[in-house]
């Protein structure tokens, strides 16, 4: 007999309720329970077996962890009996640690075998060639893929949600406001969302790494999750990957329980501070920091995953949402930099800027990538731009820039140009007015040469995206690695330092350590030639976009061949 609510779920989302049919078994729901129920079991056997016992003959423990007296040795509490001669146990302590290592081994098992299932899951409907029966559905992309989100780990959320009665109990013998927990699911859940919105996005443009990508996918998310949970607040731009943690606030709740000598191996994000303002320091501005990060990080993914789940040809980003992103990114890391850094060695704010520019190496690497369109796409671009104008003068008129600026199916150097404009704004004004004085001319000049570095990657990458070769954005992304690191690895191969020979460390990524000993003619010939690769790659992109707008006729006329279509 068919239930009712499944009816009213398969109105509302017909994937999702796909997706439960399909793995609300009998055997499979018994196999989730049994897992959850014996998993629980042996984790309090684990637990219970580590409580003092008195019943060991003469040799009654005089210390342990758990016992209530004064702590002496090795901040150990001294075990006190009662008038019976019972053991006295801190049950508090006892019940904290199995809150603390459900907590942890729970949102570490949910968040790995969630993105891996997911992104199998979008594998396994690739290769079955169903993903593209499901694109042809009358149903949003948006509808479809919350499908996915909620019905592909459904099993998984079975046995998650079976072990929350014992986290509750724990949570509440431990003395732990009930606040503090529904706050802590509350990150959980904001946490899930985001990685597994992540996942999705993988697993729709990472089909050609095959079987792979599931296992790339879920070990990628392990390395961000155990960074963000381990990593010490340094008061640095890299404080922001602490946000990406569901375990932010966990310092927090142990303080909330008067506990002394808790356990706690997670972050300490006491000291987290953004603009110098002590946000680590209140539960709600932590917690609704963490919040509104997962919940821009999740915006930005649903865009890119609504855009190419219909029409994988398209870039991830258009070109009008990489100028919001690239601000929004800009101003959450000159915020984390703007406080003096807490190295043991140095707490110089050049180190922030450093890491500013790492940063912004990477980010601009992953949106060229994702900004740079598709071959076909750039010859019909090139095609139906020829046909709009008639003369080399119309050609080159505002419309062109328009296009270049917000085009979906233009090629994307100007708008990286205007996203590194973007950057540069943000960046000029921390120097201005955070940096020493003594820092500020290096800092400008490392980051005119890193925005020239980026200018000749994404003119290379567009045009590679003329080269004939099954995997492009294999191919790109190789090329793009070798123009960043491989000057700096053959460098460091035949050890020279940036100070013996600065002229050359200046054309890779880290020319701020050869700043110091270049001379003005050195780095004045070292942005002449950048400048001059830029032009050169941006006039041989235009012949071959003026090659792709031609005609096969007119070429067979001019006697030589026409790009070839794919």
């Amino acid at each position: 007999m068919r239930l009712s609510w499944i009816d009213k779920l398969g109105d509302r989302n017909p994937q999702l309720l796909r997706e439960i049919k399909g793995r609300f078994k009998p055997r499979n729901l018994i196999i989730s329970t049994v897992i959850s129920l014996l998993g629980q079991f042996f984790l309090f056997r684990i637990f219970q077996a580590k409580l003092p016992s008195a019943s060991q003959g003469w040799s009654m423990p005089t210390r342990h962890p758990l016992c209530t007296g004064e702590q002496w040795e090795y901040s150990i509490p001294e075990c006190l009996t009662d008038a019976a001669g019972n053991l006295l146990i801190n049950w508090q302590m006892w019940w904290w640690d199995i809150f603390y290592t459900v907590s942890k081994f729970g949102v570490f098992a949910l968040i790995l075998a969630g993105t891996y299932t997911l992104i199998s899951d979008l594998a396994n409907e690739e290769r079955r060639d169903t993903l593209n029966f499901i694109r042809l559905s009358p149903q949003s992309a948006k509808s479809i893929l919350i499908g996915k989100l909620l019905g592909v780990p459904s099993l998984l959320y079975i046995v998650v949600g079976l072990a929350v009665p014992l986290h509750l109990i724990a949570g509440i013998g431990a003395h732990v406001p009930l606040s503090l927990i529904f706050s802590f699911y509350g990150l959980v859940v904001a946490s899930c969302i985001f990685f597994f919105s992540a996942a999705l996005l993988f697993g729709l443009v990472s089909a050609w790494l095959g079987g792979f990508q599931a296992w790339l996918g879920s070990g990628a998310a392990f390395v961000c999750l155990f960074i963000a949970t381990a990593k010490p607040v340094l008061h640095t731009p890299s404080d922001w990957l602490n946000l990406f943690s569901p375990f932010l606030i966990f310092e927090q709740i142990a303080k909330a329980t008067e506990l002394e000598n808790y356990s706690l191996s997670l972050l300490s994000t006491a000291d987290l501070e953004l603009f110098y303002l002590p946000v680590g320091d209140a539960l709600w501005a932590t917690l609704g920091l963490a919040v509104l990060n997962f919940g821009v990080g999740t915006y930005w993914i649903w865009q890119a995953l609504q855009r190419r789940f219909h029409n994988p040809s398209k870039t991830i980003f258009s070109k009008s949402q990489s100028y919001l992103m690239v601000a929004s990114l800009e101003a959450i890391l000159v915020a984390f930099a703007a406080t003096t850094p807490k190295y043991r060695y140095s707490t110089n704010l050049g180190h922030n800027f450093q890491e500013l520019l790492v940063y912004n190496l990477v980010l601009f690497i992953c949106l060229i990538v994702t900004l740079t369109p598709q071959r076909q796409t750039l010859q019909d671009w090139a095609r139906y731009r020829r046909e709009r104008v008639s003369n080399r003068q119309k050609f080159l008129s505002s419309s062109l820039v328009k296009d270049l600026t917000w085009g979906e199916k233009s090629p994307a150097i100007l708008a990286i140009a205007l996203n590194l404009a973007i950057a540069a704004t943000t960046l000029t004004l921390w120097i201005t007015f955070v940096l020493q004085p003594i820092d500020k001319q290096p800092a400008f000049l490392s980051m005119v040469i890193g925005g020239n570095l980026l200018l000749i990657c994404a003119a290379i990458a567009q045009l590679l995206t003329f080269m004939r070769a099954q995997k492009q954005g294999l191919w790109i992304a190789g090329a793009l690695g070798a123009v960043i690191l491989l000057p700096a690895a053959i460098l460091t191969v035949l050890s020279i330092a940036p100070q013996q020979i600065p002229g050359l460390w200046l054309f890779t990524p880290f020319a701020w350590f050869a700043l110091e000993k270049a001379s003005n003619t050195t780095i004045f010939l070292a942005l002449l030639g950048q400048w001059s690769a830029v032009t050169l790659c941006t006039i041989r992109m235009t012949r071959q976009i003026q090659r792709a707008g031609e005609s096969s006729t007119k070429a067979l006329m001019s006697d030589r061949p026409s790009l070839p279509m794919a």
